[in-house]
């Protein structure tokens, strides 16, 4: 297995979170790829993991975390870690090593960087991002937000804790009005997927819908609401898992719509 820097053959891989067979990563692609081309210019980093077999099978990008949704100092955020795991596509591809072998090159790459530390966050249940998976590989914990937790691992002494910023503001409501605000920050084709979607099928109800998007990658309003992404209708973050379908979408729409009559 060879790790590698994302190049223009290896985009589109990106850019689809390696799930180009799913038309809900596709409704993602543009925002994530102006996004990318933002962050390149901040020093975003990004690598992928390719098999024996010549497929990409994972990828993790990370940046300096001046420029994340979490407070810190001379250190790296990991934005994800993905190994691709679905049937589809390139196929199950998880438990062969490929997530510990990017951690590790990313952890080189930033030593290289003279770099204080590497930070990454995730869950405390088991699925996507799991802490327990970061622990035992040598990460601590800095802090916690919910089933949300902050892990780092330092390459020098002097190295100061990464720490959440905590979610302060919600949407004002519109009397008369359904009100759905999303907070876009663009580095993931799932989430860009989700708003992509919430614009469109707040078309759909014409002026008893207003659709806002707010866009979550300067400090300012990082700071301001103390997320990175949500999905708002009117003050409810409806967002609290893996991105909505355009089903569920809809659904909840249509309930405070029908609330107005």
């Amino acid at each position: 297995m060879d790790i590698v820097d994302l190049s223009d053959k290896t985009r589109g891989d990106y850019f689809t979170c390696l799930e180009e067979w799913s038309d809900e990563m596709k409704d993602g692609i543009c925002r994530k790829e102006c996004w990318y081309n933002t962050m390149a210019k901040k020093g975003l980093r990004v690598k992928l993991a390719r098999n024996d077999a010549g497929i990409i099978a994972g990828m993790i990008h990370y940046a300096p975390i001046e420029h994340s949704w979490i407070e810190g100092e001379n250190l790296y955020f990991v934005y994800c870690i993905w190994v691709h795991g679905h049937k589809r596509g390139r196929g199950d591809l998880r438990k062969r090593g490929v997530g510990k072998a990017l951690l590790r090159a990313a952890e080189e790459d930033v030593k290289n960087l003279k770099a204080k530390g590497l930070v990454v966050w995730g869950l405390i249940l088991p699925f996507f991002m799991r802490a327990g998976w970061f622990k035992k590989h040598g990460y601590k914990k800095a802090d916690r937000k919910g089933i949300s937790v902050l892990l780092w691992k330092t390459f020098t002494e002097n190295a100061s804790p990464p720490r959440w910023i905590r979610a302060k503001k919600k949407p004002k409501p519109i009397p008369g009005k359904v009100v759905v605000t999303a907070l876009s920050n663009g580095w993931c084709s799932g989430i860009n997927g989700m708003i992509e979607r919430a614009k469109q099928i707040s078309g759909e109800f014409g002026d008893q819908v207003i659709f806002r998007e707010i866009d979550m990658n300067s400090r300012a309003a990082v700071r301001e609401w103390g997320l990175s992404d949500g999905l708002f209708i009117d003050d409810r973050n409806i967002y609290k898992g893996p991105p909505l379908s355009s089903e569920k979408i809809r659904k909840f729409i249509s309930r405070k719509v029908k609330k107005l009559k």
